[in-house]
């Protein structure tokens, strides 16, 4: 055999060896990090460079989503290619507790990811992978750490949701340090810091395939980031529903700094061109009030966020660079969830599935590589629990271009063909009825397959409780509405019934009377210039009973805007019994564009 036809072979030998070398997996994941967040999906006001060259150069999916509106499920679901009701993990962890507010209590939560579960860590690890998990955990604590789950490494993860603090030292109240940060110099920065030790990672096992999980705790609150990158952007003003949070922002700049470093150390070390690096968030962006500095974020066009079922709380970004198999500066519309993760990497990798669990998600390469559709018919949310940010219990179904979402103290259905509404303004329930029901069997029957835990009946519900002063305040985030468009529109741009562009909509809220009397009504109304003159019944009746209403008309006036709410005193009601009774809020007629804002109804006792 001549030299030439030696090194030809060689040089084959070389190539067929490096393509089958595995891919290396840097999967980083961002903390309520909403879906419009970062410049390559359309932000003006945060500075993404290094992840909007991410997206350059490779996926960046449109419609991406978590599996929950809040974190530890949804970590979960990105862990195991799982829906989190299999797990019975269907919250934050503890969670929220029951209280008398609440309608509904909650079932049984379980406080840890179980040690049966497979990992994306337990797939890689017997393949040869060196597997390290340096950031939030918040899948359990001692005894249910990454360490237990198929991570040879854990840097920071324990059972904590939000660091004790950003700035070092990194420790708890009782002195504990978080796990691997006890030596970190005073003043030291927790994105960075878990940077270095991701950089450290891969330089340690470059030689070798390896798994780096990247859990950032940014930009989940408390938000703090360094003074001199907060002075780079603009105060903020008074929000609303924009992106204009200086601090927020500073977070993400720091975050998108980090991202920035693990690409340059692969390219530096010259692993690039064998890592597939996987960026996305557990959940959409915070934006409502919850703590200092606090809305985080908008959402905008995107309805609401973190802790609702609305898509500003369960879509994410999800970006994927994956050079030789995904194609520079492409995009996928396709509907895909962080189930999807662990099946695509399962697959990118050449690991055989296991067969100790179902996988709920679908591998995603033929779309990262262009070859090919995914045979899904729908995606699916349950989520029986009260959130923090005012989100109430519910399940979803996105089922193609529709999705219908289902709450549970009522039953009542919202239907969007969101692929069109993105904003979620048009509920279709009424026009599309066969829709409805079709679309809630396949929900009832997923949540049977799951065998997902349903809220109850709270005991010990008080709605709107009477004050020993004998005041009865009644929130609007409090009300049932009934119709297609009415809505409450929470804080902190809104917190008021609106949207009540519709006559036949109305509103239904409980009350509780301990000490009987009688009462002035008051609402706290807002009307925009144009649209006053509608007539507005409200009537007060024991709840549950089909007795006769006591009434009062108002003729709605113009207050300069439908967010400038003027006390108004609407008449006196005689509430003679203790127990429980409802405020309904009808309109009778509508002569303008819509009926008014409602903020708040207050029952005042007459002396």
């Amino acid at each position: 055999m001549n030299r030439l036809a030696v090194t030809v072979l060689l040089l084959l030998a070389s190539t067929n060896l490096t393509a089958a070398e595995p891919p290396n997996v840097v999967l980083i994941v961002a903390d309520d990090l909403g879906a419009m967040d970062l410049g390559c999906y359309g932000s003006k006001f945060h500075r993404t460079p290094h992840l909007d060259k991410l997206a350059a150069d490779g996926m960046r999916f449109t419609q991406s989503y978590s599996a929950c509106p809040v974190c530890s499920p949804s970590r979960a679901a990105i862990m195991t290619g799982q829906y989190p009701p299999r797990f019975q993990l269907t919250d934050w962890l503890p969670g929220r507790g029951d209280r008398p507010d609440q309608r509904l209590k909650r079932p049984t939560l379980r406080d840890h990811l179980p040690l049966e579960a497979t990992t994306i860590a337990d797939l890689l690890k017997p393949a040869g992978y060196v597997c390290a998990s340096i950031g939030k955990w918040h899948l359990g604590g001692e005894g249910f750490e990454p360490t237990k789950q198929g991570f040879d490494f854990n840097i920071a993860g324990d059972a904590a949701g939000s660091p004790q603090s950003y700035f070092a030292p990194f420790s708890k109240p009782n002195g504990k340090a978080m796990p691997g940060l006890s030596d970190a110099p005073e003043g030291e920065y927790l994105p960075d810091r878990l940077t270095t030790e991701a950089e450290k990672f891969i330089t340690q096992h470059r030689e070798r395939p390896f798994f780096l999980y990247l859990p950032h705790f940014t930009p989940h609150t408390p938000l703090k980031a360094k003074a001199d990158v907060v002075k780079k952007y603009p105060a903020a003003g008074t929000f609303r529903g924009q992106q204009n949070n200086p601090i927020y922002a500073a977070m993400l700049e720091s975050l998108d700094d980090s991202v920035g470093r693990i690409v340059a150390k692969l390219d530096e070390l010259k692993l690039a061109d064998r890592t597939i690096v996987l960026f996305t968030s557990d959940n959409g962006g915070l934006a409502t009030t919850e703590g200092p500095n606090t809305p985080a974020t908008s959402n905008a066009p995107l309805r609401e966020g973190k802790g609702w079922l609305y898509e500003g709380g369960i879509r994410t970004p999800l970006l994927v660079k994956w050079p030789g198999s995904i194609k520079a500066n492409s995009s996928s519309d396709v509907p895909v969830c962080g189930i999807d993760l662990l099946p695509t990497l399962r697959d990118a990798c050449g690991i055989e599935a296991a067969k100790s669990q179902p996988v709920d998600g679908i591998s995603l390469l033929p779309l990262l590589k262009q070859s090919g559709a995914i045979a899904r018919d729908s995606l699916f949310w349950h989520y029986p629990h009260y959130a923090n940010q005012g989100g109430k219990p519910g399940a979803v179904v996105r089922s193609g271009e529709w999705k219908l979402i289902e709450f549970y103290e009522e039953g009542r259905r919202e239907l969007f063909h969101v692929a069109k509404d993105v904003g979620e303004s048009q509920n279709r329930a009424e026009q599309e009825p066969a829709r409805v029901r079709e679309m809630s069997e396949k929900l009832a029957a997923w949540r049977k397959e799951v065998e997902a835990l349903m809220p109850e009946p709270n005991p010990g519900y008080v709605p709107n409780p009477q004050s020993d002063s004998g005041e009865i305040v009644i929130p609007a985030r409090t009300a049932d509405v009934r119709g297609v468009m009415l809505r409450y529109e929470p804080m902190p741009h809104k917190n008021t019934i609106g949207f009540w562009v519709r006559a036949e909509d109305w509103a239904r809220f409980e009350f509780t009377v301990a000490k009987p009397g009688k009462f002035e009504l008051e609402g706290l109304i807002g009307c925009g210039n144009g649209s006053g003159g509608s007539e507005v019944r409200f009537e007060v009746a024991p709840s549950g009973q089909d007795s006769e209403p006591q009434a009062l008309s108002y003729v709605v006036k113009e207050t300069g805007g439908f967010q400038n709410f003027v006390p108004t005193m609407l008449g006196e009601v005689t509430l003679d019994k203790p127990g429980r009774y409802e405020l309904r809020v009808k309109a009778i007629k509508k002569p303008g564009v819509a009926v008014m804002d409602l903020r708040q109804a207050r029952l005042i006792p007459k002396n």
